[in-house]
């Protein structure tokens, strides 16, 4: 089922459902939990993955070469390899980077019905987003493939009044977004995630908030290398 047609049926049964439902995560050792993202009660899904220890190797190898790393283009399965290569160089470490960037690519399409996606490759010494905040998309993948992951908080968890200019100059921890650090939840390295944004349909208000990890005084010199995928023109 494609997107649109997805989002037009629940459009159709909108009325049959509550108005307000509890979002959680839905989490699983394999992808198939990907479809669960078009579940009104869903507004992550995770797939919990160890990458295999050549991938991680390939991935430390990449960070150690000095190459910047920082790619942001619009891509199709067919021109992800060509796009990673011209941008790192087709070391032996990229291509088996690239063949598991492209699977993701290739899931992330057939989900959605979409031809080409908006990837995104860094690598990160800093927090990118270091504040909770949640995204004005439909949908977004996630995985980390060095470094500490992303956070998250359970929807049902957070004071959303508290996000952006409510928390009044006051850290996250500090501004009542949510009670405990216990709260916090997070991603682990290879963990592949679909985060709803604000803009799926029938989600306003209930768009997953998270931020980027924050960096413990011992892991200073340790960089991140954060992909994400978007839909394009959405």
């Amino acid at each position: 089922m494609s997107a649109l047609a997805a989002i037009n049926d629940s459009q159709s049964t909108s009325h049959l459902l509550p108005k307000l439902l509890t979002k959680r995560a839905s989490e699983s050792d394999t992808p198939e939990v990907f479809t669960d993202i078009y579940r009104d009660d869903i507004n992550i899904a995770i797939w919990q993955r160890k990458l295999p220890d050549e991938l991680a190797l390939a991935v430390n190898d990449i960070l150690k070469s000095g190459t910047r790393v920082k790619i942001a283009e619009a891509v199709t399965v067919k021109s992800v390899n060509a796009t990673l290569c011209n941008a790192l160089g087709a070391t032996s470490a990229v291509r088996m980077l690239s063949e598991d960037i492209t699977l993701l690519v290739d899931m992330f399409c057939c989900l959605f019905d979409l031809k080409e996606v908006g990837l995104r490759l860094t690598a990160l010494d800093r927090a990118m987003c270091p504040r909770f905040h949640f995204d004005r998309i439909p949908c977004r993948l996630v995985t980390t493939y060095h470094g500490v992951a992303t956070e998250w908080l359970p929807h049902q968890l957070v004071d959303r009044s508290k996000l952006g200019a409510g928390n009044q100059g006051k850290s996250d921890e500090q501004s009542g977004l949510f009670d405990r650090t216990d709260d916090i939840c997070q991603l682990s390295k290879g963990d592949v995630a679909l985060l709803k944004g604000e803009f799926w349909h029938n989600n306003e208000g209930a768009g997953l908030v998270h931020r980027s990890p924050v960096q413990s005084e011992d892991s200073t010199n340790e960089r991140r290398l954060l992909l994400t995928l978007d839909f394009i023109n959405n």
